[in-house]
């Protein structure tokens, strides 16, 4: 016979379930969002305390979903199962937008390939240089974090980047890296650093075709393409040769 505590954690599951299909996932809080997952791998316990207790250790939602299996764990109360779930929920998604994304021609928009990126790089704690290497179609070949800490000229290395787009035969690049701080505007060393590459590039008749700084949301970014420095960097490069 049920209990009436399982009768109560019954219903509330039921009225989550109900404000889902009603409103969608916009219409919940984060925590809500995080019962939600943590009661996919559990279907005995009460799991708002543990929502809530995630949410305390790692501040927002996409922290819960970028935390490493070995933080989840030490979240008391989240079983080995709800983490499978997170991680699994977390790889779905960028699966998903990698494919909305780059099947088909690659490069339809900053917005597109930001909210792509952002899943993975908004909220890492330090910076990390990513470069996805493209075909003639602007279909993803492959992508790799290349570099990671403070970026200066010094550390990104055009030299690598061309070795592995040779490597990969790539036609097309496209740069992204976060700022930690949150504001995507870029320094005068991204700056010179996009430059550079795109100088590199050209050199070996590989077009560039954005340099993406992913900032604290999904809304906040900068793209060197849509502000003009990737058309400027080239025809800078093309007059040097005149």
């Amino acid at each position: 016979m049920a209990t009436d505590f399982e009768d109560t954690r019954a219903g509330h599951r039921q009225r989550l379930r109900e404000k889902f299909s009603r409103s969608g996932i916009k219409a919940f809080h984060d925590y809500e969002i995080v019962e939600m997952l943590l009661m996919l791998g559990t279907n005995r316990v009460d799991c708002k305390p543990q929502a809530k207790r995630a949410l305390a250790k790692f501040e927002n939602l996409r922290g819960v979903l970028q935390a490493s299996p070995e933080e989840l764990r030490k979240i008391k109360g989240i079983t080995p199962y709800s983490i499978f779930v997170i991680k699994f929920v977390q790889e779905l998604a960028r699966s998903f937008l990698k494919e909305q994304i780059f099947d088909g021609p690659a490069y339809k928009s900053s917005k597109d390939v930001s909210e792509y990126l952002s899943l993975s790089m908004r909220d890492l704690k330090e910076e990390v240089f990513k470069v996805m290497f493209l075909n003639a179609q602007n279909q993803l070949v492959q992508e790799e974090n290349l570099f990671q800490g403070t970026l200066t000229a010094s550390v990104v290395y055009p030299r690598k980047i061309i070795e592995m787009a040779v490597k990969y035969n790539a036609a097309a690049l496209i740069f992204a890296h976060n700022h930690p701080s949150g504001n995507p505007e870029p320094s005068d060393s991204d700056r010179r650093i996009t430059r550079d590459l795109v100088f590199a590039a050209n050199v070996m008749q590989i077009r560039v075709l954005d340099h993406i700084i992913v900032g604290n949301n999904e809304d906040r970014y900068f793209s060197f393409a849509d502000s003009g420095l990737i058309k400027a960097y080239n025809s800078r490069f093309l007059d040097m040769g005149k």
